[in-house]
């Protein structure tokens, strides 16, 4: 069960790296946050990729991939960090599992895939499991969970990633068919670390160069770490692939959820563990059963 060993560890490294980046998060924007850590992981996938298998003879589709999955994965992932820095950790992170709900409407669209009757089960565990995670016991069972998923802008942030990643994961298949696993992962990486510079020369242009890179420098640490937490869970993810099928490995991997819960309660005093601990399990339950298809 090697496969199993190294998809936990990704879902370890997946968390560690969303709770080092809510750290740094903490007095750096979304941007230099994001140019740090995908620059940091883009190097060191590349060094893996050079001591290992070497440059791959790029495929057709290549360019078709990074030129649109890399524009999405710029816009998610900036998304992605913006949510976690401005809502609770254990509130934004467990939304991320509604991927398979979304993918149940792009897949037939981009790729002919229909849903299948554990689809439609694993759903609604999708469903239940994000109403429990805005559950707040004083309240009662009331539509007000629902609506907090709406009206919270964390909330509104994740699922929105949630989405984009339900279509960029087809363009992942397609540039890693068509290059590599390191490969690929070292481009998209790269590609969203340049899209990131723009605004981070914008910011050192208005507040000045020296004061964004004394606040880089306090928080490097932080960001460097989420970069190397980011290649180390991306390149245990890749190799568990070769050993177990993609949605088992994809379905061990969104633990992270729950070991990012248990984060936010024990290193930044989120409240609630008990309802989002019990939506995020859920929520997990629901991506396994979809994954058993």
């Amino acid at each position: 069960m090697l496969w199993l060993a190294l998809a936990s560890g990704t879902a370890l490294c997946e968390a560690l790296k969303d709770a080092t980046g809510k750290q740094a998060l903490k007095s750096l924007d979304e941007y230099s946050v994001l140019l740090g850590f995908t620059s940091a992981g883009a190097l060191l996938m590349a060094m893996l990729m050079l001591a290992t298998e070497g440059p791959p003879t790029l495929g057709p589709d290549f360019g078709l991939a990074i030129l649109v999955g890399g524009s999405l994965n710029i816009l998610a992932f900036t998304l992605y960090t913006r949510a976690i820095k401005i809502a609770d950790l254990s509130l934004t992170v467990p939304l991320v599992t509604l991927t398979p709900l979304f993918l149940l409407v792009t897949s037939p669209i981009i790729v002919g895939e229909w849903p299948t009757g554990l689809d439609v089960m694993g759903v609604l565990f999708l469903i239940v499991g994000s109403y429990i995670l805005n559950l707040k016991p004083s309240e009662g069972l009331t539509l007000a969970p629902l609506r907090a998923l709406m009206t919270n802008p964390g909330s509104r942030m994740m699922m929105g990633v949630a989405f984009l990643w339900s279509i960029t994961s087809n363009f992942d298949k397609v540039g890693t068919l068509n290059s590599s696993s390191l490969f690929w992962g070292m481009s998209l990486f790269g590609t969203i670390a340049m899209g990131m510079m723009p605004f981070v020369v914008q910011r050192a242009w208005q507040k000045g160069a020296g004061l964004v890179i004394g606040e880089l420098r306090s928080q490097a640490l932080f960001v460097v770490l989420a970069g190397v937490f980011n290649a180390i869970g991306v390149s245990l993810q890749f190799i568990a692939l070769t050993l177990a099928p993609v949605a088992q490995v994809i379905a061990v991997k969104r633990m992270s959820a729950l070991i990012s819960v248990g984060f936010g309660y024990a290193l930044f005093g989120e409240t609630g563990l008990k309802e989002r601990l019990l939506g995020a399990a859920i929520m997990v339950s629901g991506v396994a059963i979809m994954a058993m298809d």
